[in-house]
């Protein structure tokens, strides 16, 4: 028996060495089946259940451990196990046991009576709070002690766990280099090999997270490949499978590669299925369904934000723009300042001002949509990333164009644009050229105009996005057969009305009577369908009259 037992043991290790996570579980409970493991053996137990995502074994393995350490007198590492249980249960959601749990933790590691790494990883769990709550100092503060902690313990998870506290901390600060600096610091050990397998795929997360949080496009496509290349190199990988396939989904979206996006997102979806965790469920859902929305396909895009909603993600901004392109600019704007009204960290509101100053523009409240360019120009100053200035370049753009400033407007246009063909953003792009085509036809270059719309045009082609490709088309040819039936006087009327100003100052603008402005505006409620400013607005700019 002890034969056996010590062959499948050394199976067991081999298949562990080589990251073939399911051979290695098996062989190693086999093993503890015959003769009980010892604490080295017990821990590859509980990685590979942790790689595999099997929560209840995770649990048992752990609390063995926690038992074998208690009765060697090794309170320090049984402080350590309570710790890893307890943060599991939070990430399940289970707070009250995970509290008790903690606690146990902490009378242990106290009751050492010198410092241990349990005190460290304690410590990252108030940094977590706090990043939580917002209080990005105090998070930064609790990250650096844990990492001088576990610089002493000489302890490599902790050091690169709290540089990964610690450079989200500093992101979320504006202090961007320094914090994505701190994050590379941490992959290098996970790069090595020389982290735990569960630490080396958190802090891959947490990396990728953190630069897509500012926008670092070429960073998250860096690392999203070196994540693909770590999960690819282990097939029975479970555990972070699903989250990298994610990933990928939303690089490939950026790169215009719409249908193999969809592709990765289903795939992720089918390998989080078993998982009891919904949050990169929701993030699949969502990802698909923006493919959908830029497509045209409504109906299936409705269903899976609907999904994504149901998993836990608020699926904004993705289905107030939706709500815009389905001509019903009052429901999306109502949609988006109730989102934002409960977003209070910089970095999330960004992530939705653009939206808020699309819908408000079309919903004729130009006075709102300059108040979010401002506070996103604001954002942009203090993060001080490429991306982040384009979004802000782009608003002020379209307030420029709003307001009849033609020549401000382009300039803005070009500098987003520049950015997002160095990003390799292809749709981003030709939204940015269509604007930068009105701008040009604004100022009386119909070469240029036709021309931005053109290249516009081919991109909208080639990636299927319909709606766009429709609107970019009634652009290029105006005149023929509109179906809104207005003259190029009320089209002028119309502009107008969409800066926000009153029929007397429109009257003052075009030499008219205010008569006859209003009789102009009846007769475009009348064409339109509409009965109010607002939704003329919406109307006129869904199908690029201005």
């Amino acid at each position: 028996m002890k034969a056996d037992a010590a062959s499948l043991l050394e199976r067991a290790r081999h298949a562990y060495g080589q990251r073939a996570w399911a051979d290695a579980f098996e062989l190693l409970r086999a093993t503890d089946a015959i003769t009980p493991l010892g604490a080295e053996d017990l821990e590859r137990l509980l990685w590979t259940a942790g790689m595999l995502d099997r929560d209840q074994d995770i649990f048992a393995a752990g609390e063995r451990l926690f038992n074998m350490h208690i009765e060697a007198g090794r309170d320090d590492q049984a402080a350590y196990w309570a710790f890893f249980r307890g943060f599991r249960l939070l990430t399940l959601g289970e707070e009250g046991h995970a509290t008790a749990i903690i606690q146990q933790a902490q009378r242990l590691a106290d009751g050492v009576g010198r410092e241990c790494a349990a005190h460290g990883y304690l410590m990252l769990l108030s940094a977590q709070k706090e990043l939580m709550t917002g209080n990005d100092p105090a998070s930064e503060a609790l990250a650096r002690q844990a990492l001088a902690i576990g610089e002493r313990c000489s302890d490599m998870d902790l050091i690169a766990f709290a540089r990964c506290y610690l450079g989200r901390a500093l992101v979320r600060q504006g202090r961007v280099e320094e914090g994505i600096a701190s994050l590379d610091e941490a992959m290098l050990p996970a790069a090595d090999g020389k982290l735990s397998p569960i630490v080396t795929g958190l802090v891959y997360c947490n990396l990728i997270a953190a630069c897509r949080q500012v926008y670092a496009f070429d960073r998250s496509r860096e690392w999203t490949e070196a994540l693909s290349n770590w999960c690819g190199a282990q097939p029975q990988l479970v555990q972070f499978n699903g989250v990298c396939l994610l990933h990928r989904a939303e690089i490939m979206e950026l790169n215009g590669a719409w249908q193999d996006s969809i592709v990765e997102a289903r795939r992720a979806t089918r390998s989080l299925a078993h998982s009891s965790g919904n949050e990169a469920a929701a993030g699949a859902a969502y990802q698909e369904a923006e493919i959908h929305r830029l497509r045209g396909e409504f109906a299936a895009a409705e269903d899976l934000y609907r999904t994504a909603s149901r998993l836990g993600l608020e699926p904004q901004p993705g289905m107030a723009l939706l709500r815009l392109m389905q001509g019903r600019a009052e429901q999306a704007a109502a949609t988006i300042r109730r989102v934002l009204a409960t977003t209070k960290a910089p970095l999330g509101r960004a992530r939705l001002l653009p939206a808020l100053v699309e819908i408000t523009m079309a919903a004729g409240a130009v006075d709102e949509a300059r108040e979010a360019c401002e506070e996103l120009e604001t954002i942009a100053i203090r993060f001080a990333t490429d991306i982040l200035a384009a979004m802000a370049s782009q608003a002020r753009g379209q307030i420029e164009f709003a307001g009849g400033d033609a020549a401000a407007a382009l300039g803005h246009f070009r500098t987003a644009l520049t950015t997002w063909q160095r990003a390799g953003a292809p749709y981003l792009e030709a939204r940015l050229r269509v604007l930068a085509g009105q701008a040009c036809r604004m100022l009386g270059d119909e070469d240029g105009s036709e021309l931005e719309f053109e290249a516009a045009r081919s991109i909208f082609t080639a990636l299927g996005a319909a709606p766009d490709l429709a609107r970019v088309d009634q652009l290029i040819r105006p005149t023929t057969s509109p179906s809104h039936g207005l003259t190029r006087r009320e089209i002028e009327v119309l502009g107008l009305v969409a800066t926000g100003k009153t029929n007397r100052l429109i009257a003052t603008d075009l030499g008219l009577s205010e008569k006859t402005v209003d009789r102009h505006l009846s007769n475009i409620f009348d064409k339109l369908a509409v009965n109010s400013r607002a939704a003329a607005t919406a109307y006129a700019f869904q199908n690029g009259l201005l």
